[in-house]
């Protein structure tokens, strides 16, 4: 064995045994100093806490907008259409077919049809929906179909029969 290949000995360190006597380092307050809320057990004060003083998150103000005027859709493109073999498409049919999610009776989310920028569709069907982009319109009826917009003043709409999930 040569001097340079000496390792150093593995240091086994004891566990700290906190409150054995003032000799050890540890006694009489056990490493916790003098009393107030951190001495004492089940004495864990949470990161975030401020000390009584009016929190940061309640301090700053909020951000964004949210307006209580817009309008939710149930949005379905019409490329996941080219695959019904149906003529005639409806809300209802949609919704069974899983296409859109299933609304309550109590609360109706209208849906929308949109196009996307490579939709390639070219079937002559007639489409009943509450609202379509220009896009989606222009291609229905450059192929012979026809976009049927639902009367929004209606309050009683075709829902399932088998109901719907609340969180419509």
């Amino acid at each position: 064995m040569l001097l340079h290949e000496i390792k150093r000995p593995a240091i086994k360190k004891g566990k700290k045994r906190l409150g054995k006597g003032e000799g050890s380092g540890f006694g009489k307050q056990a490493g916790k100093g003098h009393k107030g809320q951190k001495s004492r057990s089940g004495g864990n004060i949470p990161d975030w806490f401020e000390g009584g003083q009016m929190p940061i998150q309640r301090r700053l103000p909020k951000r964004g907008f949210k307006n209580i005027n817009r309008k939710e859709y149930r949005i379905l493109n019409l490329s996941s259409l080219v695959s019904l073999q149906d003529e005639q498409i409806d809300v209802v049919l949609l919704e069974t077919k899983g296409l859109i999610r299933k609304c309550s009776a109590k609360k109706y989310i209208p849906v929308k049809i949109l196009a996307d920028l490579d939709t390639q569709f070219n079937k002559k069907i007639v489409i009943e929906a509450d609202a379509f982009s220009k896009k989606a319109k222009e291609i229905i009826e450059a192929n012979g179909g026809n976009a049927v917009i639902l009367s929004t003043k209606t309050s009683s709409r075709k829902v399932a029969k088998d109901g719907g999930d609340e969180s419509c």
